[in-house]
C-alpha cells in the first residue's frame, strides 16, 4: 500500500492489443513483443484487454499461451475477460492448460454482466438460449469450482480405451486464487467474501458511495474489498489508471499525449449515463511530477499492486517510449525495483 516513503511493491501494464483489420497478424505480433519487451524492462506483470467484434484482442487466453513460450518469469493477466460470452467448463479448461504452459503465471481477470452491445449478436452467440442466459456471478462460481476440481460429470472410468474424468482437466493448482473481478461498491465487497483477487480501473461507479471525487470513490471500494476479504493478509489489489510519462518523448509525442488526454476530460467530470460511471482523468507528465500525483491519490495508497493502462489509439513507437519510461522513470520514483 505504497505512501509517501513506501515502496511500490508490482509494476504492470495493460494493452489492448490493437490491429489493422487488413493485416491482424502484425499487431498481434507487436502485442507479443511488448510483452517480451515488458519482462527484458522487469515488469512484474502485463495484462491484455478483451475485446469482442471490435480490433483488439478477442482471445487473449490464446495470445497469453503464445506468450508463456516467449518468457519465463512475468505474470501474464486478462483484464477482463467478460463471462458472459464464455462457457464456464470451456475457459476454466482453456485457462488450466494455459497455466500450466506457463509455470503457474496466469492471472485470469473476469467480469459479469449483460455483455456489451448484446442485442446487436445474441442470435448468433445464444441461438436458441439468448434470453434465458444467466450473465450473475454465478458464471464466476462456476468457473471456480471448476479451477478447483469440482466435480462436473456423474462417470469416471474407462470406456473402451479411454479414460474419463469428473473434473475438469487438465487441473492447474493455484490458479483459482489467481482469479482476479472488479467493479463497483457490491462487487468489492463479494470479491472479498470470495477471496479473489480486485481490479480496479480508471473507471468507478457512484452507487453507495460517500466520496464524489473519482479517487475518493475508488478507495471505498478497495476498503469495502479489504474489509470483508476472507483473508486480507494474502488479498491482492491492482489499480489501472491511464498513465503516460513523458521522460523521453520528443515534443510531437507530449502534444498527442496531452491532447489525447483532453479529449477524454469532459466525461471525468460528473457522472455519466444511468449506472452514473464516473471516469478518472488521465495522467500525462514528467515522472517526478506523476509520482507525487499518485501518491496523493487515496486510490493507489490502498492498491498492492499497479497495471497501468496504455491508450487504445497510439503508435508502436508511442508505446514502446510510454513502458520504457513506466520501468526507467516513474517505477524507481515510486521506489520499485525492477524483477531482473
Amino acid at each position: 500500500m505504497p505512501r509517501r516513503g513506501e515502496s511500490l511493491r508490482k509494476l504492470g501494464f495493460l494493452t489492448i492489443g490493437r490491429f489493422d483489420e487488413k493485416n491482424p497478424r502484425a499487431g498481434h505480433l507487436e502485442t507479443l513483443r511488448m510483452i517480451e519487451l515488458a519482462e527484458q524492462l522487469g515488469f512484474d506483470s502485463v495484462w491484455l484487454r478483451n475485446r469482442h467484434l471490435q480490433f483488439g484482442i478477442s482471445s487473449p487466453v490464446a495470445v497469453l499461451a503464445a506468450a508463456a513460450m516467449r518468457t519465463s518469469r512475468i505474470e501474464l493477466g486478462t483484464a477482463v475477460i467478460p463471462l458472459g460470452l464464455e462457457n464456464p467448463l470451456r475457459l476454466a479448461e482453456d485457462l488450466a492448460t494455459v497455466d500450466l504452459l506457463s509455470g503457474g503465471r496466469l492471472n485470469p481477470g473476469v467480469s459479469v454482466g449483460t455483455p456489451m452491445r448484446y442485442d446487436d449478436y445474441k442470435t448468433a452467440l445464444y441461438p436458441e438460449t439468448h434470453e434465458l442466459e444467466n450473465f450473475s456471478k454465478d458464471r464466476v462460481v462456476r468457473l471456480l469450482d471448476n479451477l478447483r476440481g469440482e466435480p462436473v460429470s456423474t462417470f469416471e472410468g474407462v470406456v473402451g480405451i479411454e479414460s474419463f474424468s469428473r473434473r475438469v482437466q487438465p487441473q492447474s493448482p493455484g490458479l483459482a486464487d489467481r482469479i482476479w473481478y472488479g467493479g463497483g461498491k457490491a462487487s468489492a465487497r463479494w470479491a472479498g467474501e470470495q477471496g479473489i483477487n480486485y481490479l480496479t480501473s480508471s473507471v468507478v461507479t457512484i452507487e453507495g458511495a460517500i466520496a464524489r471525487d473519482f479517487a475518493g470513490i475508488q478507495a471505498e471500494h478497495i476498503d469495502t474489498y479489504l474489509t470483508h476479504h476472507v483473508a486480507p493478509e494474502r488479498a491482492r489489489v491492482s489499480q489501472g489508471l491511464v498513465v503516460i510519462p513523458t521522460d523521453s518523448a520528443t515534443p510531437a509525442q507530449i502534444r498527442k499525449y496531452v491532447e489525447y488526454a483532453e479529449s477524454r476530460a469532459e466525461r471525468t467530470r460528473s457522472p455519466q449515463g444511468p449506472r452514473g460511471l464516473l471516469f478518472s482523468p488521465d495522467f500525462v507528465g514528467p515522472s517526478a511530477e506523476l509520482a507525487q500525483r499518485l501518491y496523493d491519490h487515496a486510490g493507489f495508497q490502498r492498491a498492492t499492486e499497479v497495471a497501468f493502462a496504455l491508450p487504445f489509439s497510439f503508435d508502436e513507437a508511442d508505446y514502446l517510449q510510454i513502458v520504457g519510461d513506466l520501468a526507467g522513470a516513474l517505477g524507481p520514483a515510486l521506489g520499485w525495483t525492477p524483477a531482473l
